[in-house]
């Protein structure tokens, strides 16, 4: 087994030699990254700094000559994730550890990100107490805090540093025995509004012998959708909470950015799209929401979660956007509205029922989708199970006719 450290060695060499040989004293090969671009390592590693550099088309003495820090960090962050890429596809890379401060974080997780879901990824940061989103994006790196600064080793840092060695030997030497099945995989978006739907949803696929990945759709959740799409995990995509783009589009703190509906349509894959929790732009705490939105009507989800309605100009243009995402699209592509509301609080009696704006989004869908989008519309609301019996089913007949539908003997009893 081999882990892969990737770490400034003319900064953090000693405390990235503690780690290397609390690895190696485990009995796991240990290759070390040296992504340190002012002075000199402190200990020869086996991926130098300058060939990092050079894995991202420039050189060392470039980067210590003309480049800021900033740049300079931006620039070892693609080296080492090339470096880590190549590692791994030449099976000398089963796990990546990092540790440092600002700087090597940024670096580390860059490389960590650049590798697949389910790779071991451990990440000891001073910076692990605070907003992560940035460092994590939308994979599986671990965070663990530093405690104090990784500066020189002492009582603290040698127990946490250890603790990080010894879990990253635990992750790559055990064998956790949760090989995935042979089944088609369906992701599926999900919000708090649209559960009874995608519970449905799931049952069904599961019953007809699917895989289900469920993801919340809090903009890491639906960025993590798209990337497995991409790295082909996924091979069909029920995409019933389309609500991301409503917070990119008005200002939420949940977007997805604006490749979102994007990714199964360029890999030409199955997948049938719902407008699931567009009433809705997403904010913290009530006190949080920015004063350009006051007079808004609001909806108090929990203490940490506020809830903003959707209004009818807003809606035109999210259906605009998404059917222009969905025209795009190389593979089979339906597109089902729930007639009835688009999440449990846009029915009748219910706070954010607004037929004025759910008409604007649908009647923009219909005017922007091109005639290979199929449209179907379905006379209940989006958590009825009626609707997602009609989503799965259209998402079946689109896989089978693919070839990418579960075997017959598949299906459980």
């Amino acid at each position: 087994m081999s882990v892969v450290i990737v770490g400034t060695l003319d900064t953090k060499g000693e405390e990235i030699g503690f780690a290397r040989d609390v690895l190696e004293a485990q009995g796991v090969d240990v290759h070390v990254v040296d992504v340190g671009v002012m002075g000199e390592p402190a200990f020869d590693p086996e991926t130098a700094a300058d060939a990092v550099a050079e894995a991202a088309r420039t050189t060392l003495e470039h980067l210590r000559e003309e480049a800021d820090r900033g740049e300079a960090m931006e620039v070892m962050g693609e080296g080492a994730a090339e470096i880590v890429r190549e590692l791994r596809d030449e099976g000398d890379l089963e796990g990546v550890l990092g540790l440092g401060g600002s700087g090597n974080t940024s670096i580390a997780t860059t490389a960590m990100r650049a590798l697949p879901v389910g790779v071991p990824k451990l990440m000891v940061s001073t910076m692990a107490s605070g907003d992560t989103e940035p460092y994590v994006g939308a994979t599986d790196i671990a965070m663990m805090y530093s405690v104090a600064d990784i500066e020189g080793l002492n009582q603290l840092s040698r127990r946490v540093i250890a603790n990080a060695a010894l879990a990253m030997v635990g992750m790559v030497t055990i064998d956790p025995d949760v090989d995935a099945e042979d089944r088609p995989t369906v992701g599926i978006t999900m919000f708090g509004v649209t559960t009874p739907c995608v519970q449905s949803a799931r049952a069904i696929l599961e019953e007809k012998g699917y895989e289900t990945i469920v993801f919340h759709a809090t903009g890491t959740g639906g960025r993590a959708m798209e990337s497995l799409v991409e790295e082909g995990v996924i091979d069909g995509v029920l995409d019933v909470t389309t609500t991301e783009w409503a917070d990119e589009l008005v200002g939420g703190v949940l977007s997805a950015g604006p490749d979102r509906l994007e990714a199964a349509g360029n890999e030409g894959i199955p997948q049938v799209v719902s407008t699931g929790a567009l009433d809705m732009v997403n904010f913290g705490p009530r006190d949080s929401v920015p004063e350009e939105f006051e007079g808004r009507q609001f909806h108090v989800h929990n203490p940490q979660v506020t809830l903003m309605r959707t209004t009818p100009e807003e809606n035109a243009e999210l259906g605009e956007i998404i059917a222009e995402k969905l025209n795009d699209a190389s593979g089979p592509t339906a597109l089902v509205l729930p007639l009835e509301g688009v999440s449990a609080i846009d029915v009748e009696g219910e706070d954010f029922h607004d037929p004025e704006a759910d008409a604007a989004l649908f009647d923009a869908l219909r005017s922007t989708l091109d005639d290979d989008v199929e449209l179907l519309e379905v006379e209940t609301d989006v958590n009825d199970e009626a609707f997602a019996e009609t989503l799965v089913e259209t998402l079946d007949e689109y896989m089978r006719d693919a070839g990418t539908a579960p075997a017959a003997d598949a299906t459980r009893d």
